[in-house]
């Protein structure tokens, strides 16, 4: 069976969560050499491809961006997308993303699509006017042969805001790539270490990702000033961009300005970050999945999260929720976990069981299975 997967995440990614989705499975594809998958890449310095030798690139990946924009490297990386579709040397096609372009191209070809969460149609006011990604999603959802959704959650957003078959939607969750055994193996084939000796405060809270709107940093951030007047107790941002000029703003208003420390990171220091964590406090108001909480429960740190969306679903009796529209909810939640040691240790065990529900194996293989129900 051939599977053609095509360019949009891995040109526009070089970290995230549906990168790294793809990535897993392409590769325990290839390492069981069940499916003959191909990335009709040209340019890409997405971290995970290069890691597992799914893309060679004709540029050394750190001088990728030096020479093509983003926008040149995806019209290059599009075009050659186009060429491998009208080809049609391949069984099933599964997009990387949303953009309906490959529907010109494919002929009859079956083609898998995966939704990842329902945002831009539950929050439109974030995405401006045109809102092209939810566009682009409904029709790449309407002609797909079957769509795969990454939670039971999404699959119910699904529905609410699509008239689509409740039989074409089949539920496969992810798994995950970090855990107590991350090593400098994610440090080779030419991704340098960002930091080799972490210089961390001894007692910190840890927040992970970017810090857009529905995230609801700004939240967190108002709900903890009063716990980081604990001299011993620092939060510590991880990944993403550094802080802008109005977040840092808003630390000095707060005077907690100095307790708040961001780090950028790879596998290999993420994973430091969880182990040393006191708790992991995830307090977005919706998630398609929240692959963290599984990063989190890997490395034996507690977790706070939201009651929304996906994360019962998911971290089910292995963390403490907290109402992420109330700021005492969440404060009460974190010092729940921070001050009580047996609670922390209760919930490092219930997140190792809840582990055993998820992995990449399972995902791959449940995605194999549908590929071959629908040949």
């Amino acid at each position: 069976m051939k599977v053609l997967y095509d360019h949009q995440t891995f040109t526009w990614q070089k970290y995230g969560g549906i990168s790294r989705y793809f990535a897993e499975i392409i590769n325990y594809f290839r390492l069981t050499e069940e499916v003959d998958c191909a990335v009709p890449l040209v340019c890409s310095n997405n971290y995970y491809i290069l890691n597992y030798n799914i893309f060679k690139p004709s540029y050394p990946a750190r001088t990728i961006g030096r020479i093509f924009s983003k926008r040149i490297q995806y019209s290059i990386n599009k075009a050659n997308s186009r060429i491998a579709l009208s080809k049609g040397t391949f069984d099933i096609f599964h997009p990387t993303y949303y953009d309906a372009y490959f529907l010109r191209h494919i002929k009859n070809k079956p083609y898998v699509l995966t939704i990842y969460d329902m945002i831009h149609e539950l929050y439109p006011d974030l995405f401006g006017k045109t809102n092209a990604i939810a566009e682009y999603k409904k029709t790449s959802a309407y002609y797909a042969t079957k769509i795969i959704s990454i939670s039971e959650n999404t699959k119910k957003d699904i529905l609410q805001f699509y008239d689509i078959d409740e039989e074409k939607i089949e539920v496969i969750h992810l798994g995950c790539s970090i855990g107590k055994n991350s090593n400098a193996n994610f440090l080779s084939n030419g991704h340098p270490t960002i930091y080799t000796d972490l210089r961390l405060p001894e007692r910190f809270i840890l927040f992970v990702g970017n810090r857009e709107s529905y995230k609801n940093f700004t939240t967190l951030i108002d709900s903890i000033a009063c716990i980081l007047t604990d001299d011993s107790l620092f939060l510590v941002c991880a990944g993403s961009t550094d802080f802008s000029d109005s977040e840092l703003a808003h630390f000095d208003k707060l005077a907690i300005k100095n307790r708040i420390i961001y780090i950028p990171v790879n596998d290999f220091i993420l994973a430091q970050l969880y182990q040393k964590a006191l708790a992991f406090v995830f307090p977005s108001l919706y998630e398609g999945f929240g692959l963290p909480i599984l990063e989190a429960f890997s490395c034996g740190c507690p977790v706070a999260l939201s009651d929304s969306s996906s994360f019962p679903e998911v971290a089910k009796d292995a963390a403490i929720y907290f109402d992420p529209l109330i700021k005492s909810s969440m404060e009460e939640a974190i010092l729940k976990i921070i001050y009580d040691e047996k609670l922390r240790d209760v919930l490092r065990r219930r997140g190792y069981e809840a582990l055993k529900d998820f992995s990449w194996k399972k995902t791959a293989e449940k995605t194999l299975s549908l590929y071959k129900n629908i040949l």
